[in-house]
């Protein structure tokens, strides 16, 4: 994708390329893009990127909703019923 190979470039020798630089540089990103802009530039994507796009969404966010109900069902209880007589 064009905008990843320009980000790539304008940031490759200031930022060390972990993972904590990247969300850094990807939030950043999107907080300067309007719903306009980002729609302009889904639409200037082809078919592959889209699917590409698509299926990382789809993996992250399905990945975050089995986390949440994995910490929910073996979140141990903070209240303990017990039998005082």
């Amino acid at each position: 994708m064009k905008l990843v190979d320009e980000l790539y470039e304008m940031y490759r020798n200031k930022l060390t390329g972990d993972e904590e630089d990247i969300d850094m540089l990807a939030f950043a990103f999107l907080e300067e893009m309007s719903h306009e802009d980002l729609i302009g530039l889904i639409q200037e994507m082809d078919k592959q990127e889209l699917y590409d796009l698509m299926g990382i969404y789809l993996i992250e966010s399905l990945k975050g909703k089995f986390a949440q109900e994995d910490f929910r069902q073996h979140r141990t209880p903070t209240y303990y019923p017990r039998n005082i007589h």
